[in-house]
Parts: structure tokens; C-alpha cells; sequence
């Protein structure tokens, strides 16, 4: 067998922390609400495994490291991390 599926790195492999720096690019900005962070992903155009990650999140407002914290969780549960990447 090539590889697992959850080993083999996806195109969209560090697109999730592409949206984590467009949602803090001011620096003014010190949260992000859940709906937030599920628009941009859909805004990016990312798979619907991201998409159910970011769906996962609690209702609730996200500082930077909190949503990381948060989705790293996610990711490594699902074991997507040499997928789609980690986020910081």
C-alpha cells in the first residue's frame, strides 16, 4: 500500500494557517468569533474536512493562541496533522 490516507500531505496542506494569519493580520485585532473563523475558511475555498474542523469550535470569541490550541486539537484527533499541517 502507497501510504495511508492520513499521511499523504494535501494540497491544501498549510492553507488553514494561511486563514489564522489573514484573521489576526491587524494587530489590533485580539479575537476572532467562531462564525469568523468558519467564513474564512468557506472564503478560502478549503476541503470539507477543514471546514468540519473549523465547525467543531465552540460557540464562543478565540484569541489566537486559544483557536490554535483549539484546531491543533482537532487536527491531531483526526490525525490530519501530516495532511493538512498545524496551525500557530
Amino acid at each position: 500500500m502507497a501510504g495511508s490516507a492520513n499521511t499523504v500531505r494535501s494540497p491544501y496542506y498549510g492553507d488553514l494557517q494561511h486563514v489564522i494569519d489573514q484573521l489576526f493580520c491587524d494587530p489590533s485585532t485580539a479575537t476572532v468569533r467562531r462564525l469568523d473563523v468558519i467564513l474564512a475558511v468557506e472564503a478560502n475555498d478549503l476541503p470539507a474536512d477543514l471546514v468540519e474542523l473549523a465547525g467543531l469550535l465552540p460557540p464562543g470569541t478565540y484569541t489566537r493562541r486559544r483557536l490554535c490550541d483549539q484546531l491543533n486539537s482537532a487536527i491531531a484527533g483526526h490525525a490530519w496533522g501530516q495532511v493538512y499541517g498545524t496551525v500557530q
